[in-house]
C-alpha cells in the first residue's frame, strides 16, 4: 500500500498548524485511497518517525515524504536527510522517497502568483 506523509518544520504555536491539518483534510477528500499523515521536524508532534510507524501499522509499504517548506534551507538540506535516513534504517520493510521542497514547484509559484494577482 502507498501513503504520503505531509512534513513541515513545526511552531511552539498550535494554530500554526491549522494550514497543515487543512492539507491533510484535502488530501483525504480527493485521494481517499491513499493514506496521509502529517508530520513535523520540531515543536509538534507527530515526528517523521511517529509518522512511518503510524502507516506502516496500517499497512504502508510505500510511503512518499512532501516536504511542505519553501525552499530548500538548511532544515532540508541537513537535518531532514539524517531523519530520513534513521527511518529507512528503522523500518527497512517500507520503502521512504521524498519530493523537492514544496516551493520549488513551478505550479505551487503559480498558485501564489495567482493568489496575489486576484488580491489586486
Amino acid at each position: 500500500m502507498k501513503a504520503i506523509i505531509l512534513f513541515g518544520h513545526g511552531a511552539r504555536d498550535a494554530r500554526w498548524r491549522e494550514p497543515f491539518d487543512r492539507l491533510a483534510e484535502l488530501w483525504q477528500a480527493q485521494h481517499g485511497a491513499v493514506p496521509v499523515e502529517l508530520a513535523f521536524l520540531e515543536m509538534m508532534q507527530p515526528s517523521l518517525e511517529e509518522a512511518v510507524a503510524t502507516l506502516g501499522a496500517k499497512g504502508a509499504r510505500d510511503i512518499t515524504v512532501v516536504p511542505v517548506f519553501f525552499g530548500q534551507g538548511g532544515h532540508l538540506r541537513n537535518d531532514f536527510p539524517v531523519l530520513l535516513d534513521a527511518c529507512r534504517e528503522k523500518f527497512s520493510q517500507i520503502t521512504l522517497s521524498t519530493t523537492p521542497a514544496v516551493g520549488e514547484n513551478v505550479a505551487v509559484l503559480q498558485a501564489i502568483i495567482d493568489f496575489g494577482a486576484s488580491a489586486l
